[in-house]
């Protein structure tokens, strides 16, 4: 079976189905490039509520820190640990191990809303 789709946000997050009514999400390859080496992620807490748009934490790099949006509404389910003491992971493996957070979707519905690659891939090409 093949991967589920990743989805896009035009705040350059990417968010992927993990679950029936979860998504994990992180930050694209294309915004680790903009931030630059990644020094300090500040994820939300378990069990937090988070609406679509909500800040939920941080990124810091050696060039800015950025905050992190909630690409959907929902409960924070899991937040990647692995971050406290690998920020780099981000800028190693965006898509993969410098996952951020899974949310358990309040509307599945939601996920409609998000870019597909194609159109992410059009954002990008216009920045």
């Amino acid at each position: 079976m093949a991967a589920p789709e990743i989805k896009y946000t035009e705040e350059h997050e990417w968010v992927q189905r993990v679950g029936e009514d979860t998504v994990r999400i992180g930050v694209t390859d294309y915004a680790q490039q903009q931030l630059g080496d990644v020094v300090f992620v500040q994820l939300p807490e378990v069990g937090q509520e988070v609406a679509a748009g909500d800040s939920m934490g941080e990124v810091e790099s050696t060039k800015s820190v950025s905050d992190i949006y909630a690409p959907v509404g929902g409960e924070i389910t899991a937040v990647n640990t692995e971050l406290d003491e690998q920020p780099e992971l981000v800028n190693s493996d965006a898509t993969g191990g410098g996952w951020m957070a899974e949310i358990r979707l309040a509307d599945p519905d939601q996920l409609g809303g998000l870019l597909d690659a194609e159109a992410y891939q059009s954002l990008i090409d216009q920045a």
